[in-house]
């Protein structure tokens, strides 16, 4: 349940910064954190990456084309990281590309400048 209530502010904080950011980006935060939410637990607690979770990490990734999709994509992570708090393992976090398979444009961290994304 304790999970359940993380993951709902975390779409509730994603919304809220997507508002003024989602002008030139198709990409919403609501998107980034349904395709992001079988990693939490992961991120959060360890074990085996779940399939879901690399599923989701390619999805957004092959959504996240234009450098404002990239940008936006950029932020909501962060977003959401910073609402996982201490429970967030910053390291599990951002070799989770690498355990997909898939290769992001930007470094998945509470310091990336998403302005600089390309």
């Amino acid at each position: 349940m304790a999970g359940l209530m993380k993951l709902a502010f975390l779409v509730l904080a994603c919304m809220i910064v997507a508002g003024p950011i989602t002008a030139k980006a198709a990409l919403t935060c609501g998107t980034v954190t349904s395709n992001v939410a079988a990693c939490i637990g992961y991120i959060t607690q360890g074990g085996p990456v779940p399939g879901a979770c690399c599923s989701g990490i390619k999805n957004l990734n092959s959504m996240a084309r234009t450098t404002p999709d990239r940008q936006q994509a950029c932020r909501c992570l962060k977003t959401a990281a910073n609402a996982l708090g201490p429970n967030l393992n910053a390291g599990r976090a951002a070799g989770l590309p690498k355990a997909c398979g898939v290769n992001v444009p930007f470094p998945i961290s509470t310091s990336t400048n998403c302005n600089s994304v390309k």
